[in-house]
């Protein structure tokens, strides 16, 4: 059965985002809440205690290889969802971290993150390569936690807005006059996927809840680059972030040095590279 109804293609082509409702089981869910608390070593009851290292301002957490997130990662409804999109099932899946925003306070000033919207890719580039990006909420999120945010239709008006532009704009970072936001909230389980050229970002968080959330995206195999694929093979192993990319990992080495080897489904192993999706397609 398909994961994307029509009216979820449509909603897509307009604006530019889909929700996936109940893309994981509910106990997929509670295991990555808990292996965030207790990797930033934080008590989830205790609000006072949501303000210090190793979480970084804007929320992200620097956990790549954990066992809890592999099982969302190659879940089959997530992977049926990117690759409804994408048109193909022969997709990888990245390894990107998680996310705890603690709500803002009066007292906690150094973590206030007032929020952005941004893109993930150089805007200056032609073509503009087509890419997806997505985030799990782990837990409700409304409007005000701080989660995702987007100038919806951006991707289809794009080219017609970038005309007003100065040429020194900057290219990952649009000028919001004139365009609107809008937050987007979610329950526990709903996946976001959104066009990379969708000026996106997540918002201030104005509860008094953190936002909870995985970040999961898929991309067409590129079995052909061997280097590549054991590179991928080897962040997994070894429990490291991507190699070769900007994420700083964490500085403690948590998932190095007291981590265990995510177990990998017969899908997991091709959203890795560790299997091949089938003969690899030559030019």
């Amino acid at each position: 059965m398909p994961v994307l109804s029509e009216q979820d293609h449509a909603f897509w082509e307009e604006n530019g985002y889909v929700v996936v409702p109940e893309a994981v089981p509910p106990e997929n869910l509670k295991a990555v809440v808990d292996v965030l608390w207790t990797f930033l070593g934080m008590d989830p009851n205790d609000p006072d205690d949501w303000y210090r290292e190793p979480h970084r301002k804007g929320g992200m957490v620097e956990i790549y290889q954990h066992q809890a997130l592999w099982n969302n990662r190659q879940h089959p409804r997530i992977h049926r969802a990117f690759s409804e999109i994408w048109g193909t099932e022969r997709l990888w899946v990245s390894f990107d971290r998680a996310n705890m925003k603690p709500p803002t306070r009066p007292d906690k000033q150094e973590w206030d993150h007032p929020g952005f919207i941004h893109w993930d890719l150089d805007t200056f580039a032609r073509p503009i390569p087509f890419k997806v990006q997505g985030v799990l909420c782990l837990t409700d999120t409304s409007e005000d936690q701080g989660g995702f945010q987007c100038v919806p239709g951006f991707h289809r008006t794009f080219e017609e807005w970038v005309k007003t532009q100065p040429e020194d704009r900057d290219p990952r970072r649009p000028d919001l006059t004139g365009l609107e936001v809008r937050k987007a909230p979610g329950k526990a389980g709903d996946l976001i996927i959104w066009h990379s050229l969708l000026a996106h970002g997540n918002g201030r968080n104005a509860t008094d809840r953190p936002r909870l959330a995985q970040y999961i995206t898929m991309f067409p195999s590129r079995e052909k680059n061997e280097e590549e694929r054991q590179r991928r093979i080897r962040a997994w192993q070894e429990r490291l972030p991507p190699i070769g990319s900007a994420f700083p990992g964490d500085p403690r080495g948590i998932e190095q040095k007291h981590g265990k080897t995510a177990e990998l489904t017969e899908l997991g192993k091709k959203l890795l590279g560790l299997e091949l999706w089938g003969p690899v397609e030559t030019a």
